[in-house]
């Protein structure tokens, strides 16, 4: 029992540590990009000697890799969180976007630069890690075609909607809406933001019923 506790422990504080390494690298990417930033910054910014990121990381790129991973895997969860909270209140397949859009918006607002980098690195293609990147975000893509696939099957959308291409187009309506918010219209509360592309994914911008 106690050998269990330690190995807990240790594993607990290794997370801890990986954590603060991951909120380091991102920071210092997102100020200066990837090449102009050393493994020594990193180990400063997160507080730890450098021998601690080889310890947790083979290389840079691989803590990047890892960066990326983390992240998308945070935001996959939370898009999964709140299509499955809607339906267990029995809300429509409609409100489970518009929930997921929120929970989009959220993650977005609380980790800023994360998206930031992660929105850059889907356009290169000459990244060590970009096969990995791919996969990631067919992860996330795939819980918003779960819920579009299941809507088709009850009906409550039109069998003629193009599920990979309408499930990419809205997280890319939030991506992209929300680095415009926080770059350009800060002022805007996430309310704000919300309730526009609520009107969006509702059809309802014309102001027809």
């Amino acid at each position: 029992m106690e050998r269990s506790s330690a190995a807990s422990g240790g594993s607990t504080r290794r997370e801890a540590t990986r954590q603060k390494l991951y909120e380091a690298a991102v920071t210092l990417i997102a100020e200066q990009g990837f090449s102009a930033t050393t493994v020594d910054e990193i180990a400063e910014r997160a507080g730890v000697a450098k021998g601690t990121v080889y310890y947790n990381f083979a290389s840079k790129s691989v803590l990047f890799e890892e960066l990326l991973r983390h992240g998308v895997g945070l935001l996959t969860a939370s898009l999964r969180e709140a299509a499955e909270r809607t339906a267990e209140e029995g809300g429509s397949k409609v409100d489970a976007l518009d929930a997921m859009v929120r929970a989009g918006l959220v993650f977005i607002d609380r980790y800023p630069a994360f998206t930031q980098l992660y929105v850059a690195e889907l356009w290169r293609t000459n990244r060590a890690w970009q096969s990995t990147l791919m996969v990631v975000r067919q992860e996330a893509v795939a819980v918003v075609e779960d819920v579009l696939r299941e809507g088709v099957a009850n009906g409550e959308f039109s069998e003629e909607i193009d599920i990979p291409l309408t499930a990419a187009a809205l997280v890319g309506m939030v991506l992209v809406a929300a680095l415009d918010w926080k770059s350009f219209q800060p002022e805007r509360s996430l309310d704000d933001v919300h309730a526009a592309l609520s009107r969006l994914l509702q059809g309802r911008v014309s102001g027809r019923p």
